[in-house]
């Protein structure tokens, strides 16, 4: 009996030399709609659709090949008796090759503006169900649904006549899974259309593989970079251009992306410099050019920014680029580098230097943040607010007006360290972080310690609400002027006394920042 193949391609890449190849090993083409078209056209001789099923296209080619004279011929188990004597009974011959790519929805769903109803006629229904007929059936039906897969089908069919059981049945797999994650888009589009929560009774996300990683946390850890399908958000570390240095390791992505968080807090309006280590921001600095923020960022903590990121809102000239250099950094992050600037730091074989357009433009509010546990995943609302819009002064001495301003920089700081977190801000700088720690007093001792001197005459920022005055009084040792926290302990009157005694300024923001 011939062996017969259908093809029935969106993405038509390497369509034509398949079916050719198909054709010279002995198969019969069947195809339809515009795969049928070129095929014809390249001189293939090619069955229609209508010609196996007896029954026209309809419906605007809704309907082409849901008819059991094409899906019997993929179904049938050939190892079966019954399953064959059906097929011969019913006239219907068998199908040994299914391949077939669907119909573009992700596509269509990133168009500008594009509407519900287009975004619903792209979504393929006979596609995706003669996919699955083949796959279920793997040990009797090679099916192709990625294009870079006909060469190994050819291949093995030129070598020994048929595809490897071990082929068919990887091929299978790789049908599950990409259907799989084109439902999940579908319907996570469609739920975002009726405008409901992403956190519904299931939850499923479609992601697509970057890169693998050479290893993750540890180098006993695989790994791989992911990102989300179906979305271009256009400023995220994603979406960034690789210029120079080796390959992006595990810790680098998570830092960089720490590093970047940060940065989105301050936006484009004056320059601003973000030095992360082990995603807690270390130093950052604001300035009249970014050489200036970028200067303020390092010697807030000379230390910890060695071998760290750093992150920038502005192009890296030649003189910012001259003063990076100096030092080890694992990644430079910023909008653009001037010509001088790479030249200066493509000198440095390793360092990565990323460019990122929107590298300051704040989160969708429409991202998830998600941390899995064992067993489960922990799915919430990316922390996009911060909570600075109705502060309450809740001491007698209110704050001066810079130092409100360096109150609200330590504020956009301290949200992004690690809780416990303390962050102490002075002329538009950090001067001392503690990020991480088990109680809020620690936290603010080693902030204090990173200041050094520097600490007097710094403000501070907590994550959370101190359940104790001695945050305050130990802010008092070390010269702190003001305070900014959530409010909201039971025991806030201590504090706001302590306040008083010292004479230090202390405002509510009525929210906090966990960071976990």
């Amino acid at each position: 009996m011939k062996k017969r193949a259908i093809l029935s391609v969106w993405d038509k890449t390497g369509i034509v030399d398949f079916a050719k190849d198909l054709e010279a090993l002995g198969y019969e083409i069947i195809s339809t709609g515009g795969t049928a078209r070129e095929l014809k056209a390249a001189g293939l001789d090619v069955i229609d659709v209508p010609d196996i099923t007896g029954f026209p296209e309809c419906l605007d080619g809704r309907v082409k090949t849901l008819h059991p004279m094409v899906h019997a011929g993929i179904l049938a188990m050939r190892s079966n008796p019954e399953h064959m004597q059906q097929l011969e009974k019913l006239h219907v011959t068998p199908i040994d090759i299914v391949a077939i790519n669907l119909y573009p929805f992700k596509a269509t769903i990133l168009k500008p503006n594009v509407k519900l109803e287009d975004a619903i006629e792209n979504i393929d229904i006979g596609g995706p169900t003669m996919l699955r007929a083949a796959a279920k059936n793997w040990q009797d039906v090679a099916v192709v649904v990625d294009t870079a897969d006909y060469a190994t089908v050819i291949a093995q069919l030129k070598e020994s006549g048929s595809v490897s059981r071990e082929t068919k049945f990887a091929l299978s797999g790789k049908v599950f899974e990409h259907t799989a994650a084109y439902d999940a888009l579908i319907a996570n589009y469609l739920r975002a259309q009726r405008g409901e929560s992403p956190l519904g009774e299931t939850f499923t996300q479609t992601y697509e593989k970057v890169q693998d990683m050479r290893y993750g946390e540890n180098p006993h850890q695989a790994a791989a970079f992911y990102k989300e399908s179906g979305v271009v958000y256009g400023n995220t570390l994603a979406d960034a251009k690789q210029l120079h240095g080796k390959e992006l390791s595990y810790n680098n992505i998570n830092d960089t992306n720490g590093a970047l968080d940060v940065l989105k807090e301050f936006g484009e309006e004056e320059p601003v410099a973000v030095g992360v280590k082990h995603a807690n921001p270390c130093g950052v600095g604001t300035g009249a050019t970014i050489y200036d923020a970028y200067l303020k960022a390092y010697n807030a903590d000379p230390v910890s920014i060695f071998g760290g990121i750093v992150a920038l809102n502005r192009e890296v000239d030649a003189q910012t680029a001259a003063e990076l250099a100096k030092i080890f950094l694992e990644i430079i992050v910023a909008p653009s580098f001037s010509k001088e600037a790479l030249e200066i730091l493509t000198a440095k074989k390793n360092l990565r230097l990323l460019e990122l357009p929107n590298c300051a433009k704040a989160n969708s509010k429409k991202m998830l943040d998600m941390k899995k546990v064992a067993g489960g995943l922990l799915v919430q609302e990316l922390d996009t607010q911060l909570g600075m819009d109705d502060l309450k002064v809740v001491t007698d001495r209110a704050p001066t007006e810079d130092e409100l301003k360096q109150l609200k920089f330590a504020w956009r700081i301290v949200k992004h360290t690690k809780s416990n977190g303390i962050c102490l801000v002075k002329d538009n700088a950090t001067t001392g972080v503690g990020p991480g720690q088990t109680n809020r007093i620690t936290a603010l001792e080693l902030a204090i310690k990173y200041a050094g001197e520097n600490a007097k005459g710094s403000v501070m920022g907590s994550d959370a609400f101190f359940p104790f005055d001695d945050c305050v009084k130990a802010a008092k040792e070390a010269g702190i002027t003001a305070i900014i926290q959530p409010g909201g302990s039971i025991r806030d009157e201590d504090s706001i006394k302590a306040c008083n005694e010292a004479g230090i300024a202390m405002v509510f923001t009525g929210m906090r920042h966990f960071k976990h």
